[in-house]
């Protein structure tokens, strides 16, 4: 079944209706012709994408194939038998033999070293303009040697039979490592293809030593590289979009030998509350063949309003990178000189910046805190507390030893700086506090690119054990310590001491074995 299943798809793309790799403005059209979208004023396509305004990672699925059982994570990812897959596979072809598709072929992988060949086949246009603005495009001159490695099909209309197909739900996401196929359905959140592509280059990229992780990065006028490893709505996108430096890429990377390469072509920036003062040039990017989710646009001028989350808070915008001035294309850079953990924590009480040590650094990156942002999962309406093996749990098809003890040696290697930053609530947990003030972040992070935080000095959290400066440039020093800025220092401590409590259990349960990088963690005080 499996030969015959293989050779399903070309046959189908031969017989079938697909329009190949159309210019961005006749994908705007068909949208346009087909219901799936209306332009906004500023001529961004904004496409509404029904109940599913989020990943759904309850449906994402790898299929159990002998060539790859032994290397997966399977206590951080569910298996499909390879029968369930093949049933439901042939299905979806059959049902796309009287649709009409769009097909993209371009490339993951910025480096040439490094890149994969994939082909995006849609049943939407708008689908396929996301996957154009967002994976690499190629030349004239690569497509026509092109020959994808990876094929993503994604049909939203399709519906999968739990009973028949071995699913959660009607929605799938899976994987085939065999067949190099990803099989979406069920759901119209565009996400999901960028993010199942970074799944199989987070399987396939530590194969040939190289560290794919979940980070943005960007680099000075000097040459100087700095990763910002975080979930979505930590601030990834915003603090890598800075004017003073060059931006590689906003979410996904990988490290090589040779240094850091953007994984995408493209950007996927949380757009709740943009605003042109705030974030310009995420702003400025969002221009024609922009593609918006579940934005609210006026009806008779057609302008987006981001700060109605009538939707959903998890409204985006995709773009090309090209669209941020001055960004690196290829986008590619040198080994890092900076890497930024980034957590939005909704206690409140960790502290707005701080250095970490070597094993403090392994902590927090196998401990991956944030908070949930409200709107990037299904079920997700409040922020909530989580833990993310590696910033990036829900991608990682590894074990999260793999990815750890790769940046361990790349920091050895490279003597990278390596600070914790919170961009989430201060003075107060969710409800008491507010988000820290994104003028404050910028000034830290700027502060550490920039070497400032070095001629400073630093006070031990007694919680936390960080160090965290005393003083830093644009930044009131009472925000520096977060127990300063609550108005009920008790109710820090208990808080404080509540979310240390969570670090510790976490990580034992995780990783029972790592005792030395558990006493790295917080400690509950008494």
């Amino acid at each position: 079944m499996e030969a015959k299943t293989v050779k399903r798809l070309p046959e189908l793309l031969a017989s079938a209706r697909p329009q190949y790799n159309l210019a961005v403005s006749k994908l705007i059209e068909e949208a346009i012709k087909r219901g799936e979208g209306v332009l906004t004023d500023k001529g961004a396509l904004n496409a509404l994408t029904g109940k599913f305004t989020g990943r759904s990672p309850k449906d994402k699925f790898i299929v159990d194939e002998a060539s790859v059982h032994d290397k997966i994570d399977w206590n951080n990812n569910k298996a499909i038998s390879s029968e369930h897959f093949e049933r439901l596979y042939s299905e979806v072809l059959a049902y796309l033999e009287e649709k009409d598709l769009f097909v993209f072929d371009g490339f993951a992988g910025a480096d040439t070293a490094y890149r994969l060949p994939i082909r995006v086949v849609n049943e939407y246009a708008w689908h396929n303009l996301f996957a154009h603005q967002l994976f690499i495009r190629p030349t004239k001159e690569e497509l026509k040697n092109h020959v994808a490695e990876f094929t993503v099909i994604y049909v939203p209309s399709f519906k999968a039979n739990p009973e028949i197909h071995g699913t959660n739900s009607d929605t799938f996401i899976l994987i085939s490592f065999e067949q190099k196929v990803v099989l979406i359905g069920g759901t119209e959140y565009a996400g999901e293809m960028k993010k199942s592509i970074f799944s199989v280059m987070n399987f396939l990229l530590p194969e040939r030593n190289v560290l794919s992780m979940h980070c943005s990065a960007n680099v000075g006028r000097d040459g100087d590289v700095a990763l910002f490893f975080g979930l979505s709505g930590t601030g990834k996108t915003t603090l890598s979009a800075d004017s003073d430096r060059r931006l590689i890429g906003d979410d996904e990377h990988g490290w090589s030998e040779k240094g850091v390469f953007n994984i995408e072509g493209g950007c996927y920036a949380k757009c709740i509350n943009l605003s042109e003062q705030g974030e310009p040039q995420i702003w400025n990017a969002i221009n024609y063949g922009a593609v918006l989710e579940n934005v609210v646009v006026d009806e008779e001028t057609h302008t987006a309003n981001y700060d109605d989350a009538k939707y959903t808070e998890n409204t985006r915008a995709a773009y090309p990178v090209e669209a941020i001035p001055g960004a690196v294309i290829p986008g590619v850079g040198g080994q890092p000189n900076v890497i930024i953990f980034l957590t939005a924590d909704s206690f409140g009480v960790i502290p707005p910046i701080s250095k970490l040590t070597k094993e403090q650094t392994m902590f927090h990156f196998l401990s991956g805190y944030t908070s949930k942002m409200a709107g990037t999962e299904r079920g997700v309406t409040t922020p909530q507390s989580e833990f993310s093996t590696c910033f990036g749990s829900p991608f990682l098809p590894l074990r999260p030893v793999v990815y750890a003890e790769m940046l361990g040696k790349k920091i050895d290697e490279g003597n990278a700086l390596v600070y914790l930053v919170n961009t989430g609530w201060t003075g107060g947990p969710v409800g008491v506090g507010s988000r820290m003030k994104l003028a404050y972040t910028r000034a830290m992070v700027t502060a550490a690119l920039h070497g400032d935080l070095e001629k400073v000095k630093y006070e031990t959290d007694p919680v936390f054990g960080v160090q965290v400066p005393v003083t830093c440039p644009g930044v009131p020093r009472e925000v520096l310590q977060p127990k300063q800025t609550w108005a009920d220092k008790a109710a820090y401590d208990e808080q404080a001491n509540e979310l240390a409590s969570l670090f510790q259990a976490n990580f034992t349960k995780k990783f029972p074995d790592a005792v030395d990088i558990l006493k790295a963690g917080p400690v509950v005080r008494g």
